[in-house]
């Protein structure tokens, strides 16, 4: 089991990267757009404070958060979006950015002071302290993801990965469940490299399905952050395969993905090319 204190060291940590990208621009960068069409930078960071504030809810009043998520789930498609684009309309850049800073000190806090065992509600199953706090890192991950990808920045990635490796490898049978399908009886083999070298392992070694590959490959296709085609991801058995096609990390309805990246040829027509999504 995952410490908890642990995770939120690397959830602080986390935030606090992302937060060094977007503090310096100028009000004028927020509007850049993003890979996720029709949300720009400031969308971005809205949707990680609306989360954040969901979150928050749900660790000190669990009988709000279910009435609250009750009206959001009659919407399950919009109700995201919306909660991103009512904070852009009301907030300029600065004051979006105090609330994402605020709130995330406030959910430290509030999780932190969770009891052992205590379980929390959410728009999927319910989770543990360390399990909110691995999925709020995983969210402030991915999302940084295309803030990093609109500025044009590479991020460097850390150990941190591995909170998203491990959920995305958990919620293997979730992303089969939620795409009205029954998930494969036996366990998979994944092992990933790490940034540092080593190797990322779960499940049975000798599992006959399997999916090898660099992690921050794995992390991007189960935040859906770049197309399969441009990851350098192996799967041997084709449950693994399947599964590689519809890998998600995050809970709710089974997101479109993205489309490989279109480069430009000598020719001045088009390609399918890896090299992150832009």
């Amino acid at each position: 089991m995952a410490d908890p204190a642990a995770v939120l060291g690397d959830l602080h940590a986390e935030g606090q990267e992302l937060e060094q990208l977007v503090a310096p621009l100028a009000a004028e960068r927020w509007s850049l757009p993003t890979p996720a069409p029709g949300w720009t930078v400031a969308h971005q960071i809205a949707h990680l404070a609306w989360t954040d504030e969901r979150a928050l809810l749900a660790a000190t009043d669990p009988e709000a958060f279910a009435e609250d998520a009750a009206q959001a789930l009659a919407s399950p498609e919009t109700f995201v979006d919306d909660g991103a684009q009512r904070l852009v309309d009301e907030l300029p850049p600065a004051a979006l950015l105090d609330r994402w800073r605020t709130g995330r000190a406030t959910l430290h806090r509030a999780l932190a002071g969770r009891p052992a065992g205590v379980r929390l509600p959410w728009y999927g199953p319910p989770m543990s302290v360390a399990s909110m706090a691995t999925a709020r890192l995983m969210e402030t991950w991915a999302h940084g993801q295309d803030v990093a990808d609109a500025l044009g920045v590479r991020r460097e990635p850390t150990a941190r990965l591995r909170h998203v490796v491990r959920i995305g490898v958990r919620a293997r049978d979730y992303a089969y469940t939620v795409h009205g399908l029954v998930p494969p009886a036996e366990e998979f083999r994944v092992e990933l490299t790490a940034p540092d070298g080593d190797v990322w392992a779960f499940g049975p070694e000798d599992a006959a399905q399997r999916v090898t590959g660099p992690a921050l490959d794995f992390c991007l296709l189960a935040t859906q952050r770049a197309h399969r085609s441009e990851l350098a991801l192996h799967a041997e058995g084709a449950d693994a395969e399947h599964w590689l096609g519809i890998a998600q990390a995050f809970a709710g309805p089974p997101g479109k993905g993205r489309e490989p990246a279109v480069v430009e040829t000598t020719g001045g027509g088009s390609a399918e090319g890896a090299g992150g999504v832009r």
